[in-house]
């Protein structure tokens, strides 16, 4: 396990607050302090009472418990619990329940009493909720009381279903749902039509008299939303900032979603720091930023009015630092000239998208520079298909058939399975195969077409559909031996120079997070057998792009080069003016790339470097990591 940052509690942060470096540790370490306080409990004659929560960040914690029980023989007969919400109305035995989410994810795979789990009922009728709110509020006192309370943080700063304006004295109640926590769901209910309007949840002094609070959150969409709660004033439009005022909360973090704390942003401002290269290089950027001006023209004055007079002295004078720093900065802009040329590249694109929306660019120059590029395409993305475009093209085939192109027999059947089966979908059901089949097939052609548009040839494109990806539902499985045999072998037919893998962790669903550790996994595996470790180059998708301080290389590109990344994007009908995942961000993805990739063009820009049209962001992986 990587080391875990348990720093002496800041003035700024008004919550103790760990962060962990490796994402996988978290969940590790909170079930070892879960198991820890079990067997206090234990060994003092006393039962545990467990508050739990729901949705992908506590499900590391879970498995891990899970381990513990089928690995370690530790034991939950005496375990009590108690979840924070349920949606209403919602059937227990519905794909959406979290009553189905906690038995699928935690409960029946460990030896808890089924009498001592207890969930809010979604299926209640109206009249009954208050009685059975009050009801659930007395089983919490009955068994003294919520010693441990895992919580998530939604971006509204939510704990459970708290929404802003819930009050620090609220109840275990029916809420509304923020119109911004329903966006954010609308993913795993296919769609924000079909996501429930209402919810019971446990009120904020409800889960403020649990004992003990562990609080996680993961990724950097969450790191301004941690940052507000941890280091904001309290606020009754965001909950989790109430925290502040328990006694013993405390705020587990990977490095993603701790990046806006300010001891992680500007860790110079919060006492001395070990001043390596790219420090500098971000201290510099941020007084820039801060000033407004341009990095030579930056003063002693300013470095002494921001607290940065040591770093000066460490250079001998303002000019020596920013020269040091606007060279650094320029080394980093990489035009087609200065990228691989007849190399073999693999670019991993978790979604049948991600390559032209994250990378067109430098695809683009990569085939025109004659390099060998295979893109594999990691899975189908057939869950982010609109049925109505099945039926679109459906018709097509009949069409087709009825011009005696095609079987008319075998068209007309097929096109019969699907629609009887679309007519009685009901939202969240899985798909049969015939309709899988044609999501996948649809946007298999769209990634050629893309490609092909940016001077690629069709044979380029890889289709590995990963076996994770199979379950027909926004939840996915864990990373397997399968997955990972998969890319493995593709990096031994191909063995490549350059590799190109999704770097970016914030992906709504995890899929870029598992294809990760997939690539990962396949290439240490790889090595072990004596492929040579190609260089690795992390690219980010369509919800955030490096920054500049972070980023190994800058490729700038032309007004036409955009235009043609943009085309190839416009390639993938079926996720252009409504995407059926957007995310947090509601704009097209082309126009986010527009946006994200001109933005860091501006960026370099206001820093007094040379001024280009578009620009995007890689990271480079050490070499020799081990």
């Amino acid at each position: 396990m990587k080391s875990a940052q348990n720093d002496t509690r800041l003035d700024l942060e008004r919550i103790r607050t760990v962060i962990v470096d490796d994402h996988d540790d978290l969940g590790r370490l909170v079930a070892r302090r879960i198991a820890e306080l079990i067997r206090a409990k234990r060994d003092a004659g006393q039962r545990t009472v467990l508050g739990l929560a729901t949705g992908s960040t506590p499900i590391g914690v879970y498995r891990e418990l899970i381990r513990m029980h089928r690995d370690e023989m530790f034991s939950f007969a005496d375990v009590v619990s108690f979840n924070l919400d349920e949606y209403h109305p919602m059937d227990p035995g519905s794909i959406h329940s979290y009553h189905r989410f906690m038995w699928e994810n935690l409960f029946s795979h460990i030896d808890i009493s089924p009498v001592n789990v207890h969930i809010p009922r979604g299926d209640s009728r109206r009249g009954d909720i208050k009685a059975e709110c009050r009801s659930y509020e007395q089983a919490i006192q009955d068994v003294g009381g919520i010693d441990l309370q895992l919580l998530g943080i939604g971006r509204t700063g939510h704990i459970g279903f708290n929404e802003p304006g819930s009050g620090a004295e609220s109840r275990t109640r029916l809420v509304t749902l923020d119109l911004v926590t329903r966006k954010d769901t609308a993913a795993d209910f296919f769609g924000e039509d079909n996501v429930p309007r209402e919810a019971i949840t446990m009120g904020v002094e409800t889960i403020f008299e649990a004992r003990e609070i562990l609080m996680l959150a993961t990724g950097e969409h969450k790191a301004d939303i941690v940052r507000r709660a941890v280091e904001g004033e309290v606020d009754h439009e965001v909950a989790a900032t109430f925290l502040q005022r328990h006694p013993n909360t405390t705020f587990y973090l990977d490095r993603p979603a701790a990046a806006g704390l300010t001891r992680a942003a500007t860790p110079w401002l919060v006492g001395p720091v070990e001043w390596t290269g790219s420090l500098v290089v971000r201290a510099v950027v941020w007084l820039s930023q801060q000033t407004g001006k341009a990095i030579l023209k930056l003063t002693q004055g300013d470095y002494a009015e921001h607290r940065l007079s040591a770093l000066v002295a460490r250079y001998g004078s303002p000019g020596a630092l920013n020269g040091e720093v606007f060279n650094a900065l320029g080394s980093r802009i990489r035009g087609r000239s200065k990228l691989p040329r007849n190399k073999r590249i693999t670019c991993f694109s978790p979604h049948p998208d991600d390559d032209v929306i994250s990378m067109g660019g430098i695809l683009h120059k990569l085939a025109v520079n004659g390099n060998h590029i295979t893109v594999a395409y990691m899975t189908s993305g057939n869950l982010a298909v609109f049925d109505h475009d099945v039926r679109r093209h459906v018709d097509f085939l009949r069409r087709l058939a009825d011009e005696q192109h095609l079987p008319k027999e075998a068209a007309h059947a097929l096109g019969l399975r699907i629609d009887r089966f679309l007519a009685a979908k009901r939202a969240g059901d899985v798909d049969i195969a015939e309709v899988q089949d044609a999501k996948r097939i649809i946007r298999e052609s769209e990634a050629v077409a893309g490609i092909r548009t940016l001077g690629l040839d069709d044979r380029a494109a890889r289709f590995l559909d990963l076996p994770f990806y199979h379950t027909g539902k926004v939840k996915k499985d864990p990373i397997c031996d399968a997955d990972v045999a998969i890319v493995r072998a593709l990096l031994e037919e191909v063995r490549p120079d350059v590799v190109f893998v999704a770097g970016d962790l914030s992906d709504p669903h995890g899929t870029h997070r598992l294809c990760k550790e997939a690539v990962e996994r396949a290439l240490d595996e790889a090595v072990a057998a004596g492929l040579e470790r190609p260089e690795v180059w992390l690219y980010r998708g369509a919800w955030q792009e490096w920054p500049v301080t972070e980023a190994t290389w800058l490729v700038p590109l032309s007004q036409e080069e955009l235009r043609l990344k943009i085309q190839a994007i416009f390639k993938h009908q079926s996720q252009k003016d409504t995407a059926p995942f957007p995310g947090p961000d509601e704009r097209e993805f082309w126009q986010r790339v527009e946006a994200r990739n001109k933005g860091t063009a501006a960026e370099l820009d206001r820093l007094g470097l040379a001024e280009y049209f578009a620009m995007e962001a890689y990271v480079v992986e050490d070499r020799h990591k081990e």
